[in-house]
């Protein structure tokens, strides 16, 4: 992962998971990390007036896991997938792998819906866990 602004490190915490990585509420929301060189990306998604956005990325590979890589994040638009907006920030990856399998688990497609906010007059991605639930 490319070195990242102080403002752009992502937020999310472990605290508001239970049991197995279930969020505890509704909403539960991970910030994506490293966001701010896709700006341009983010408006023109705005733009295009889609408001079904969520994830297109998988479960990591053991190979993956092992080696410790970061989690890319693209768009799913209901039309086409996005180039990359962020990353999963650190050490949150495994709520993210257990939303996408929860997901898979009861048969819906393995996209965590999203919902791109303005923060600090800059785009932002946040995952809207506690919709996996």
């Amino acid at each position: 992962m490319p070195e990242l602004d102080r403002n752009d490190h992502g937020k999310g915490s472990f605290s508001q998971y239970r049991g197995v990585l279930v969020p505890v509420n509704g909403r539960v929301r991970i910030r994506l990390a490293g966001s701010n060189p896709f700006q341009e990306q983010l408006r023109d998604l705005i733009d295009s007036g889609d408001t079904e956005l969520a994830t297109a990325i998988g479960r990591r590979t053991q190979q993956q896991e092992g080696a410790d890589t970061e989690i890319e994040v693209r768009l799913f638009t209901g039309s086409r997938v996005s180039g990359p907006v962020g990353f999963v920030p650190r050490g949150l990856e495994s709520a993210v792998d257990e939303a996408l399998s929860r997901l898979d688990v009861t048969g819906l497609k393995q996209r965590i819906p999203v919902e791109i906010i303005r923060k600090g007059g800059l785009l932002r991605v946040e995952l809207l866990m506690g919709q996996t639930r």
